[in-house]
């Protein structure tokens, strides 16, 4: 059975998030670290967007700045996502992707959502791998509802995919940050909402601790994968690459806003 590292849970900001994620990458690639699970939460609420997108056509900007919602550029792919300070898990899983025994990325996609999928099964809930399509990325559902999405970067053949579990949803706050270019109310596009987006919550009728879901998670993905977790910090290097990331990249407009940046 191999061993991976277990990052104890943490809480950062939108930019110190997406930042540990590039530093772990990155430090994965030089193998100075193992392959790595991460579990953390935001703080403040954020939007994240894909590396490819565009800000103006995805955000409600006014509606974040006003409400103090942090948003970021990732070094993924993928689509626009609200992460709420209460009510979401991200994970992120970094890789070589040998490891994995993956042929393709929409292999990858499918060993990581086993995790998934494992720890909503301990936490009761049958949930479904969807491959998704050109214009969305592979998913995790219950009975045809999306309850975790997922984005990927490849570097160097290592992977790193990151994505979210959702405690609980409030959609109508939800789309007051995402931007819906057909919608004219954030109430009307959470209506429509309600029929592909769900949460834990919602399955089970009651709420689950962070402490639970940690658990069932790492659970989850060290039985799917067969593999040995092992608690662990970040090295002093991925925290130094890190803060200087966050500073330089993730906080930086000419980023979040342009997809411009000298790292």
């Amino acid at each position: 059975m191999k061993l991976w590292r277990l990052l104890k849970p943490e809480t950062y900001n939108a930019f110190m998030n997406m930042a540990v994620d590039e530093a772990i990458l990155n430090s994965r690639i030089q193998e100075v670290v193992p392959n790595t699970l991460r579990l953390y939460r935001w703080r403040p609420s954020a939007v994240s967007i894909g590396k490819f997108q565009n800000i103006e056509n995805e955000v409600q900007i006014s509606n974040c700045e006003k409400h103090g919602v942090n948003i970021v550029r990732r070094i993924t792919g993928g689509g626009t996502v609200y992460h709420d300070a209460e009510d979401e898990i991200t994970y992120s899983i970094i890789v070589h992707r040998k490891d994995l025994e993956a042929k393709d990325i929409t292999d990858v996609y499918a060993k990581v959502y086993t995790g998934l999928a494992e720890a909503l099964r301990i936490l009761g809930i049958k949930a479904d791998f969807n491959e998704g399509n050109e214009k969305a990325c592979p998913n995790l559902t219950i009975k045809g509802k999306k309850v975790s999405g997922s984005a990927q970067s490849h570097k160097k053949d290592v992977v790193l995919q990151h994505g979210t579990l959702l405690l609980d949803v409030n959609l109508e706050k939800m789309f007051t940050f995402l931007r819906v270019p057909w919608a004219s109310t954030c109430i009307e596009v959470a209506k429509i909402a309600e029929s592909k987006i769900t949460s834990i919550r919602s399955e089970l009728g009651r709420r689950v601790t962070i402490e639970e879901a940690y658990d069932a998670l790492s659970e989850g993905f060290s039985s799917a994968l067969n593999v040995r977790l092992e608690r662990d910090e970040l090295k002093p290097y991925e925290v130094q690459l890190a803060e200087k990331l966050c500073k330089e990249k993730y906080s930086t407009r000419e980023w979040d806003f342009h997809g411009k940046s000298v790292l």
